[in-house]
């Protein structure tokens, strides 16, 4: 497992546990997200296997060792668990782009040289190369945002966490977004994303957790847990592809065996198949009935033709 938590406990206070006695196992690699309402802890968590916070009780593992909590320790971990917040603001303090993306190699002893390379060896992969020189302040929150994930990024870490890395994110931001993630996941990097979007989750994610009182809800693959009961309780809708999937197996009875749409793309097959099966139901049914023909026959005038008179 690269990462695993045993009966975690955190409190910033006597009466506020935003994680109480938390367990998990996350194999490498894996696309999860973890939902729930805004202050349920999923930021908390994420700080947790950071080593950012240390839990009062239980433990956290990466890659099967407890988290060694010295300095030399954290400085180790943080080469391997990378963390990019949901506000870039957080995170940036360089000047410009390259000496922001630079600090983490510089920080762990690498020569100039050799980090400015590595520095536009990522910005290259994420498609940013041309962002180098400009000052951090001139950047939208989308080039924001992957800046941030470069300077994690660059240090090789087997696993991401990211905070809502699409909140604020236009259509296209989101797209380019999720694209990029995907291909680290192919990589074999394992990405922890956390949000409240179900629809993103439905249509992104291997596995889910929900966050609901301080521990794990519901967790397990992701078709799964966006249909789980505790959904409500933790504040969080049913992804919209869910709710029609289930609308269309109501109206359609040969059709519940049938797993649930996960996606557009999916929802449009699904739709696609029912309008085929229902044309060549109709092109095998009897002629439909007609009324009376009111036309003209053996000379006759028609209905339209009597006179009124």
């Amino acid at each position: 497992m690269v990462l695993e938590a045993c009966n975690v406990s955190f409190a910033y206070g006597p009466e506020k546990w935003p994680i109480r006695n938390l367990s998990f196992q996350l194999p490498a690699p894996r696309r999860v997200c973890m939902l729930g309402r805004n202050g349920a802890g999923k930021s908390t968590l994420m700080m947790l296997i950071n080593g950012t916070l240390r839990p009062q009780e239980g433990e956290i593992r990466v890659l099967g060792k407890p988290i060694d909590y010295s300095r030399a320790g954290l400085k180790a971990l943080r080469r391997t668990v990378g963390i990019v917040l949901q506000d870039p603001d957080d995170q940036l303090f360089g000047a410009t782009v390259e000496q922001d993306v630079a600090f983490g190699p510089l920080n762990n002893g690498m020569a100039q040289s050799a980090a400015r390379t590595l520095v536009h060896e990522t910005l290259d992969r994420l498609g940013i190369s041309h962002l180098a020189d400009r000052p951090i302040h001139e950047l939208s929150l989308g080039e924001k945002k992957r800046v941030a994930l470069a300077g994690i990024l660059i240090l090789r870490p087997s696993v991401i966490l990211l905070d809502e890395p699409t909140a604020g994110l236009d259509f296209a931001g989101v797209t380019a977004m999720l694209n990029l993630l995907d291909e680290l996941y192919a990589a074999g990097t394992t990405l922890l994303v956390s949000t409240h979007d179900t629809d993103l989750a439905c249509e992104w994610a291997d596995d889910g957790w929900i966050l609901l009182n301080g521990k794990l809800g519901a967790q397990g693959p992701i078709e799964d847990v966006v249909q789980d009961d505790v959904l409500p309780e933790a504040h969080l809708r049913v992804p919209a592809v869910v709710e029609f999937g289930r609308a269309i197996r109501e109206a359609h009875p040969e059709l519940r065996g049938r797993p649930l749409p996960k996606n557009r793309d999916d929802m449009l097959t699904l739709i696609q198949e029912i309008h085929a099966g229902s044309k060549t139901f109709r092109s095998n049914a009897s002629p439909p009935l007609r009324g009376p023909d009111t036309t003209a026959k053996e000379g006759k005038p028609s209905i339209e033709a009597k006179s009124l008179t």
